[in-house]
C-alpha cells in the first residue's frame, strides 16, 4: 500500500477510535452525575435529576460553559459512534431479526443523544439548541410530527422501547456479555466485571420503571413528554422501602458510568471492520 494511504487509513482509523472512546467518557459523565444525586436522594439529601438535568449541573460548576462545550464535543462523538456500529456493524450483529433489532437500538440511542446535545447546546444559548427549554427543538420536531388528535395512543408502542431495552440491559449484565468487547487483562476485568455486571442491571431497571409508567399511565402521558429516567427514579422512591431501592440504583448508575469508563479505556474498536 503507498505510505500516504497507510498514513490517511491509520489516521481515520484513530479517529474512529477517539470517537468512541470520548462518546463513552461523555455518557460515563452523565450517569455519574445522575448516579450520586439518585444515591444522595434516597438517603434524604436532595432531588433526584435525569440527564439533562444531571448537564444542567454541570454548568452550575467553576467552568461551567467550558464543560458543557466538552460534553457537547462529546455526546456528538458519542452519536456518530452510534450510527457507526449501526451502519457499518463492526460488531457483526448480522441482518437477521436479532441484529436488526440491535442495530436499530443503536440508532435510537443516537436519536436520544442527539437531543441531549441540543439540549446542552441550548443551554448554552446557541441558536441551534434554541432556549435550552425542557422540550428544546426535538421536542418541537415530534410536536409537529405526532399533532394529531388519538397521538396520545401511541404511549403503548412507545413503551415498547424502554421494556426492551431494559430487557436487554438486564440479560447483558447478567450474562456478563460486553466482556468480549473488552481488551483488558484478568486483574482488570477481576473489579470491571462486577462493577459492569450491576450497572447494566440498574440501567435496565429503570428503563423497566419507565416502560411501566407509561403502560400504565396509558394515555395520561404525550408522545412528545413520556417520563424519562427522572420520573423513574422517583417512582421508584414512592415504592415500599423507595428510599433503599432508589440508593441501590442510585449506586448501580454509578457503576454504569464506571463501565462507560471502562468502556472508553478498555472496549475493542474494531476499526478495520468499519472501515472495510
Amino acid at each position: 500500500m503507498h505510505p500516504t494511504a497507510a498514513q490517511a487509513k491509520g489516521e481515520v482509523s484513530r479517529g474512529i477510535t477517539w470517537l468512541a472512546r470520548s462518546g463513552y467518557a461523555a455518557r460515563g459523565v452523565v450517569y455519574l452525575i445522575v448516579g450520586i444525586f439518585a444515591f444522595m436522594a434516597g438517603i434524604g439529601s436532595g432531588n433526584t435529576v435525569g440527564t439533562k438535568g444531571a448537564i444542567q449541573k454541570l454548568l452550575g460548576q467553576p467552568f461551567g460553559e467550558t464543560l458543557l462545550w466538552i460534553m457537547v464535543v462529546g455526546l456528538v462523538a458519542y452519536v456518530a459512534w452510534r450510527l457507526t456500529q449501526a451502519i457499518t456493524d463492526p460488531e457483526g450483529h448480522g441482518t437477521d431479526a436479532k441484529g436488526l433489532v440491535i442495530r436499530a437500538g443503536l440508532v435510537g440511542s443516537a436519536v436520544a443523544y442527539t437531543l441531549l446535545a441540543l439540549f446542552t447546546l441550548g443551554l448554552l444559548g446557541s441558536s441551534i439548541g434554541g432556549s435550552g427549554g425542557s422540550g428544546g427543538s426535538g421536542g418541537d420536531f415530534l410536536s409537529g410530527l405526532l399533532g394529531w388528535k388519538y397521538s396520545n395512543y401511541l404511549i403503548y408502542l412507545v413503551a415498547l422501547v424502554p421494556l426492551g431495552v431494559g430487557i436487554a440491559h438486564i440479560i447483558k449484565g447478567w450474562k456478563a456479555k460486553f466482556e468480549k468487547y473488552f481488551y483488558a487483562s484478568e486483574h482488570v476485568m477481576k473489579w470491571v466485571r462486577p462493577i459492569s455486571r450491576a450497572g447494566l442491571i440498574a440501567r435496565g431497571v429503570a428503563f423497566l420503571v419507565v416502560a411501566g409508567m407509561l403502560f400504565t399511565g396509558g394515555s395520561h402521558y404525550e408522545p412528545t413528554n413520556p417520563p424519562g429516567l427522572e420520573d423513574a427514579l422517583n417512582a421508584l422512591q414512592n415504592l415500599p422501602f423507595g428510599t433503599f431501592w432508589l440508593s441501590l440504583v442510585g449506586l448501580g448508575l454509578v457503576a454504569f458510568a464506571i463501565y462507560s469508563f471502562s468502556e472508553a479505556i478498555w472496549r475493542r474498536i474494531d476499526t478495520p471492520a468499519v472501515m472495510h
